[in-house]
């Protein structure tokens, strides 16, 4: 029998916002190597956003801001949630310096350091989460560890480049709009392979309120792929589509999330005595 997990709406949210921002941080970095400074504002204020609702999102979850400022009492390479708190501290601070000089044109020298930080650590952010799920027992996620960081990866570059293409005029918006596509064409791709790994437990993707929101997922993440591929360079394909690749984003973590109670259950099923 396996305990089904008790995470509640935040960690899923989380995961969404974490990986926004830690892919958003990565874009601001390119656009700023690239001389495309609207773009690279832009995201980096994203990356800043999300960096200042992670946390609130997490001690949502933990109960109590003691609980956070525990885990970084100490530094445990083994252990993800460790480093992961550590990540979310440094590029915390390291994204709002970034924002804070793109917002008062202070500090620019200061400020593109911070940006590069973050951009850096942006990566890491967007998938350790994938690798804490993937060490948990239940099966759904433990027999995905090697699938879920390139999912988790891809959504994060599809909902960030989905979120700049929102934001941001046509003509400033082409890196967005190619992570957007080449995000979602991936995050299509490994979820796919993701399932293909389950053995019996994909079933739980294909009934049940997981299987909802995977459905969700897909068909907002084919519709953005579509809408900024096709009309990216008019407002209201960019606007569109960049939506459907958050929304598309924001439903695949959801449905992880529930895959993973429905795994156990399923596995608790398996055992009973007939």
């Amino acid at each position: 029998m396996l305990k089904r997990p008790v995470w509640t709406w935040e960690v899923p949210a989380y995961f969404f916002v974490g990986g926004l921002a830690g892919a958003s941080a990565l874009l601001g970095l390119v656009a700023d190597l690239a001389g495309q400074r609207t773009l690279a504002r832009n995201a980096r204020l994203a990356a800043a956003a999300g960096a200042t609702v992670s946390p609130a999102l997490l001690v949502s979850d933990l109960g109590r801001p003691g609980r956070f400022a525990n885990m970084l009492r100490v530094f445990q390479p083994t252990s993800p949630m460790s480093i992961g708190s550590w990540i979310l501290t440094a590029f915390g601070g390291a994204a709002g310096i970034a924002a804070l000089s793109e917002v008062t044109g202070r500090g620019r020298p200061l400020g593109r350091a911070a940006g590069a930080a973050a951009g850096l650590l942006g990566p890491v952010l967007s998938t350790y989460t994938a690798v804490l799920v993937g060490q948990t027992s239940i099966p759904v996620w433990e027999r995905a560890r090697t699938r879920l960081p390139a999912l988790f990866a891809s959504s994060a570059a599809a909902s960030a480049g989905g979120l700049a293409c929102v934001v941001t005029q046509a003509r400033h918006a082409r890196a967005a709009r190619l992570l957007a596509l080449g995000g979602g064409v991936f995050e299509l791709g490994f979820a796919r392979a993701m399932r293909r790994v389950l053995g019996d437990h994909e079933v739980v993707y294909r009934r049940g309120p997981a299987s909802v929101y995977a459905r969700a997922a897909e068909s907002l993440t084919l519709a953005g792929v579509g809408l900024v591929g096709v009309f990216g360079r008019r407002r209201w394909g960019a606007v569109a589509g960049g939506m459907a690749l958050l929304g598309g984003s924001l439903c695949q973590r959801l449905a992880i999330w529930k895959a993973g109670p429905a795994s156990a259950a399923l596995t608790g099923s398996e055992h009973q005595p007939e």
